[in-house]
């Protein structure tokens, strides 16, 4: 299910889940970017051909006004995940603590353990390619986790990856906060199971949603944007994910 709406909405929300409870909320919603402004004040103009400065990439005058935006999302979504499930929400530097505090108050106090991706440079002079910290995403849970058993595998922690490893960001758009295939699968492997409902509240170009359903998860997707929506759509029906459904692992 891809609902085009405004994931603060209540309505919105309840239209996207249709009475389901998911498993897990895995989202990227828009990161604590703060408005770029001159000394004077003014705020700078944005500059073609910058990824941090592309459509529908969302400023913020300060990190209250992040908070803000916070709160009026999160909390409902929150609530909606099913007794045992995990919260993974992307963020970067300054929008980690208006999460956490959000998170907390809506009942998810347990921050379980922050998934990095160090993310590849593309190919400079002999092939050289660079790792760094680049994004991270927060899993939250109601209660802290059990010990491993002596059969189960480690929790992933870490990927490294290129931000278009395989080529999807450039067929569905090259959408600023695009997330490869895998980066996402450990997330979705490790927090959910095949049948489970996967919410993502930002659907951008369908990077999670696509992943989810390339490994057996069932779907609730909203995007605010109409055409980035229809983008989702057409893409959780395309060749790369649909032959991919058999994957029950």
């Amino acid at each position: 299910m891809v609902v085009t709406g405004d994931a603060r909405s209540p309505e919105v929300l309840d239209r996207a889940l249709a009475g389901r409870r998911p498993s897990l909320l895995l989202t990227d919603p828009p990161y604590c970017l703060l408005t770029r402004r001159r000394k004077g004040g003014d705020e700078r103009e944005r500059r073609a051909g910058r990824k941090i400065d592309r459509d529908p990439v969302h400023r913020f005058e300060d990190v209250r006004a992040y908070r803000r935006f916070t709160a009026e999302w999160l909390p409902a979504a929150a609530r909606a995940v099913a007794p045992g499930g995990t919260l993974a929400i992307w963020t970067n530097f300054l929008g980690k603590q208006p999460i956490l505090s959000v998170a907390a108050g809506a009942g998810f106090p347990v921050l379980a353990g922050e998934f990095v991706w160090a993310k590849l440079t593309t190919e400079g002079d002999g092939n050289e390619r660079l790792a760094r910290v680049y994004e991270v995403a927060l899993v939250l849970r109601r209660e802290p986790l059990g010990a491993l058993g002596p059969d189960e595998a480690a929790r992933p922690w870490s990927v490294v990856a290129g931000y278009d490893e395989d080529g999807e960001a450039s067929r569905w758009g090259s959408h600023p906060n695009h997330k490869p295939f895998g980066v996402l699968e450990p997330l979705l492997r490790t927090w959910s199971r095949p049948g489970e409902l996967v919410l993502d509240c930002f659907g951008g170009s369908g990077s999670i949603p696509a992943a989810a359903v390339r490994l057996g998860r069932d779907v609730a997707c909203v995007e605010l944007e109409p055409e980035w929506a229809e983008r989702v759509r057409a893409r959780l029906q395309s060749d790369t994910v649909a032959p991919a459904r058999a994957d029950r692992s």
